[in-house]
């Protein structure tokens, strides 16, 4: 029989494991929540069908919402103590790291788009087509699919004919599905290239926009805009870069810490280092955009006086 107190510490770890579960979810469906209605947005204009920014933001919110979606689902499972079979965490695994690689090559991409439109204005409508869009965003989503296919290779490499099942007996993470030394090397060098490239070409746009801005000939109005745009984009990925440390800070922290508070903090940091970079993609565009805005608040406010007539009826 078990005793009272260890009934008692049972559900307070039960407890506790909803209210994480609640802490979490709630931004996470908010942030979906408002990139669905973006993205309606984005699709229900035929201006932002045709325009290349706008093209290249729906991409990069699909993107962010998948990631947000996956990631959610494996928290929810770590936090719930599920466990999976190594071949479901690795489809999950893989999703999670194609999604998130297309993030900064994207905002990359987004930044010569702004450059192209202050540095060379005259030229922007010839250089900036809906088909060189679509090629940059084909070679967005071919690159990051590259970078999957090299990590099933090093996945199927592990002996997994030596287990005894293929049930796995911790958490689904990346550390257990990419468990060959070859996976970690690959690993590192495959983020220092591409955040320190996108890194270079956002830094290299904004010094660009910063000398063109010093010209009599352009409109100070509108380069100050795309400069806050582009350091905006900068910020976005330094804090996209701190999401690919989280697992390696997660096992330091694990080291010095007591399971609790190991727990309670990773619970804060999920939010803050996974979720928080992918809000203000909605943020930057969403509420800054002069032609975005007004269209995303009668959207949203449709949708808050439709739920406001289902609940009274």
């Amino acid at each position: 029989m078990v005793s009272n107190s260890s009934v008692t510490v049972q559900r307070q770890s039960e407890q506790e494991r909803i209210m994480v579960s609640v802490f979490t979810g709630v931004p996470c469906v908010t942030l979906l929540t408002i990139n669905a209605i973006i993205l309606f947005t984005l699709r229900s204009k035929q201006v932002f069908r045709e325009t290349s920014r706008y093209v290249l933001l729906t991409n990069l919110l699909v993107a962010d919402s998948l990631f947000m979606m996956i990631s959610q689902i494996l928290f929810i499972l770590a936090n719930c103590r599920v466990f999976l079979t190594y071949p479901v965490c690795g489809t999950l695994i893989l999703h999670t790291m194609l999604t998130e690689s297309i993030f900064p090559l994207t905002l990359a991409v987004m930044s010569i788009e702004r450059y192209v439109a202050v540095c060379f204005p005259l030229r922007h409508s010839s250089i900036v087509t809906m088909r060189s869009t679509a090629a940059a965003i084909a070679v967005v989503w071919a690159f990051s699919c590259v970078n999957v296919l090299i990590r099933v290779v090093l996945m199927c490499q592990f002996a997994y004919e030596e287990l005894d099942n293929l049930e796995m007996s911790r958490i689904c993470d990346s550390f257990v599905v990419l468990m060959v030394p070859a996976a970690a090397e690959y690993d590192r060098i495959y983020n220092i290239l591409l955040f320190s490239t996108a890194g270079f070409t956002m830094t290299s746009t904004f010094i660009a926009v910063l000398i063109t801005a010093r010209s009599a000939s352009v409109e100070r109005n509108s380069v100050r805009k795309v400069q806050n745009t582009l350091l905006l984009h900068m910020i976005q990925l330094v804090l996209g870069l701190s999401s690919r440390i989280f697992i390696p800070v997660s096992v330091a922290l694990f080291q010095v810490m007591s399971w609790i508070s190991f727990v309670r903090m990773m619970n804060v940091m999920y939010v803050l280092v996974v979720l928080l970079p992918r809000c203000l993609s909605s943020l930057i565009y969403g509420l800054r955009d002069q032609t975005i805005r007004p269209n995303l608040l009668s959207n949203l406010c449709c949708g808050l006086k439709l739920a406001a007539k289902k609940q009274i009826s």
